[in-house]
């Protein structure tokens, strides 16, 4: 299984917000903290406030933050929402679509379909809250104010 950058970014801002929950986040701090481009970034916080992940509050004081609790956030559920695509092989595509001569009669077809189940399934144990737990350290590690590898210096406002 291998998930696409999109949900990657997606769980890694919520990650950041929720590391900052006693505050409003902006794009700007989140691009710094993982070196992702502003263009990812936005589509990324985009989606997840059309998902109800996120409030997002424009303007000068603007930022975004959760717009649910931690523990509400599933893992499962959010990646569902972010794979465009979780067809792993032809044949899960729409019926008619592959060229598989096979299909009738293919057992890995349901190995396939029963391993994407499981997947979901582990994913579907975990919250952000669960995500959250090692919170110190992820604060220190998203810190803006530390030299990053690669990173020019740090944002201050």
């Amino acid at each position: 299984m291998r998930l696409t950058t999109f949900s990657d970014y997606c769980l890694r801002i919520l990650i950041f917000v929720g590391v900052h929950d006693d505050r409003l986040c902006t794009i700007d701090e989140i691009c710094t903290a993982y070196g992702i481009s502003r263009g990812h970034v936005m589509k990324a916080v985009y989606r997840l406030g059309q998902l109800g992940y996120l409030d997002t509050l424009r303007g000068k004081n603007g930022g975004i933050r959760l717009a649910k609790e931690p523990s509400d956030i599933g893992v499962g559920d959010l990646i569902r929402h972010t794979e465009e695509d979780m067809a792993l092989v032809e044949c899960f595509q729409a019926p008619g679509s592959g060229r598989c001569c096979i299909v009738g009669s293919c057992i890995l077809r349901v190995a396939l379909a029963k391993a994407l189940d499981e997947f979901l399934c582990a994913l579907d144990r975990y919250t952000l809250a669960d995500l959250l737990g090692p919170r110190d350290r992820l604060a220190a590690l998203l810190s803006l104010d530390r030299k990053v590898p690669g990173r020019k210096s740090s944002v201050t406002n």
